[in-house]
């Protein structure tokens, strides 16, 4: 698989040391197996996943800039587009030869979903295999899965598995799924064909603006770590451990900047967090 460099990751506007403080890299800036894994570790326990934009109507915009100005500068989060392309400009800066898809979500439903999540295929100078990155989930993997049928990966406890299987016209269609407290849960389908930054501009649109979108309808916020797996859908916040247990409560609504703060580790202005918080207040 090659990347099409005229429909490249603009890596070239990516702010790298601004970006790799943030995520708390310092390893070595080599596109090689041991650089993707430590990245994309940490990337996913730094940047949390949130939809606070498309809950207030604004506009999510996956111009690099402004994704470095919000998630890296800001501090704040954002979801799979966001996460996908900022990601992928900075493997770019690397070095690595990265290439776009998109998936379906399943976790478990059965259903045949819209192709919303942004994931990337990504091979190393120093490895021939082909890995599956996932940053922009918010649960997950903690470090990229080898997209090889049958692959099985554990990562600190939590445990991932990839499957392949025959899709309509001779196309693959893989498979990720999680291993969660009863079992292996499918996590969403993708197939190989490459996507590009305006591919995902329709899916983002979708996911941002159809009143469909759950995205739209109501607060989510996730932090994800090895050790622990936090969520919060509108009021209810729940912690996940690696063997599938978790506990849960309820919030209340002036307790929200506290907790985006504490536990998710996302800055949000006085001005939004007020309007989230009639938002809850009004649920």
């Amino acid at each position: 698989m090659q990347t099409d460099r005229s429909h490249g990751w603009d890596g070239e506007l990516l702010d790298l040391d601004a970006y790799l403080e943030r995520v708390g890299y310092d390893g070595e800036r080599a596109p090689t197996l041991g650089a993707l894994r430590g990245l994309h570790r940490a990337h996913v326990t730094s940047i949390p996943f949130e939809n606070f934009a498309a809950v207030l109507g604004e506009p999510v915009s996956l111009e690099l800039p402004d994704l470095q100005e919000k998630l890296v500068r800001g501090r704040r989060g954002g979801y799979c587009f966001e996460h996908a392309l900022l990601f992928a400009a900075a493997l770019e800066r690397f070095g690595f030869e990265a290439t776009g898809l998109s998936g379906r979500v399943t976790l478990g439903s059965g259903r045949l979903n819209p192709a919303t999540h942004a994931l990337l295929a990504v091979r190393a100078a120093d490895d021939e295999r082909l890995w599956l990155c996932d940053v922009g989930f918010g649960s997950g993997p903690l470090e990229p899965v080898e997209l090889r049928d049958g692959a099985e990966a554990g990562f600190d406890g939590w445990r991932f598995r990839m499957e392949r299987r025959a899709g309509a016209l001779g196309v693959d269609e893989w498979w990720l799924h999680q291993h969660k407290e009863n079992g292996w849960e499918d996590r969403h389908t993708f197939t190989l064909l490459p996507q590009y930054p305006k591919d995902w501009l329709m899916g983002s649109h979708y996911v941002a603006t159809h009143p469909r979108s759950p995205f739209v309808r109501r607060l989510y916020a996730q932090t994800f770590s090895a050790t622990r797996h936090h969520t919060l859908d509108a009021t209810t916040w729940t912690t996940y451990l690696p063997d599938g247990s978790g506990t849960e409560r309820k919030i209340e609504a002036a307790e929200l900047g506290r907790v985006l703060s504490e536990e998710f580790g996302i800055v949000v202005d006085d001005a939004s967090l007020a309007r989230l918080r009639d938002g809850l207040d009004s649920a």
